[in-house]
């Protein structure tokens, strides 16, 4: 098969492939935005530099030379101008031409409106994305005023909104809170489902040439 690599149409897509590679030791990372029209060349020129399609064998191969792998993660929803990208990867040789961090620092990966953080379950880590803290003040000034107006039928709707949002652990969890705060607050009507992320495919192949 010729070398590949997804493009994710969604936020949910994207952001569930860097979950699953993280804890494989994918855990350096750059990124940035592109041109649409120049999405496709950047994955070429990625693929030649670190060989992002690189089949399972060839990456044990690199890995026993001592060389990095790397993978690439491409947002790029239908129709859009702009693409956002992640290039992510392991410790090793190789890794020389980018400007690369580690998703363990204190300064947490944060992509596309949410940020990476590490939570404890069953004797074991595990990632999660979560809504970051600016992000969660601003809904919590939505809900004060939402409640002191006393307009259910507003609540409800961004209530709606917020289940809807991408359905990681930490993202349900600041979503609960925003419920139980709520109903403090005097609001008597159904809490909306929060929706839950379930094992998604990361996106249609993108065929690489390392030219």
């Amino acid at each position: 098969m010729p070398p590949s690599t997804p493009v994710s149409r969604s936020k949910t897509a994207a952001l569930s492939r860097i979950l699953d590679l993280v804890p494989r030791g994918y855990q350096r990372y750059t990124s940035g935005t592109i041109r649409a029209d120049k999405a496709e060349r950047l994955a070429h020129k990625f693929h030649a530099r670190y060989a992002i399609g690189a089949t399972p064998a060839q990456r044990l191969v690199r890995k026993q030379r001592g060389d990095a792998n790397a993978l690439l993660v491409l947002y790029w929803p239908e129709n859009a101008e702009t693409v956002h990208w992640l290039l992510l990867a392991t410790e090793g040789k190789g890794l020389e031409q980018e400007n690369w961090l580690s998703v363990t620092s204190k300064s947490r990966l944060t992509w596309l409106g949410y940020e990476l953080v590490r939570y404890p379950t069953r004797g074991r880590t595990s990632w999660t994305w979560r809504r970051p803290k600016s992000e969660m003040a601003e809904h919590h000034l939505t809900l004060a005023s939402l409640t002191g107006q006393r307009n259910e039928s507003a609540l409800k709707a961004w209530l709606e909104r917020l289940a809807h949002q991408p359905g990681f652990h930490g993202v349900r969890q600041q979503t609960w809170r925003l419920y139980q705060e709520s109903h403090r607050r005097g609001f008597t009507g159904p809490l909306p489902v929060i929706y839950y992320v379930q094992k998604i495919s990361h996106g249609e192949p993108m065929q690489l040439t390392a030219s």
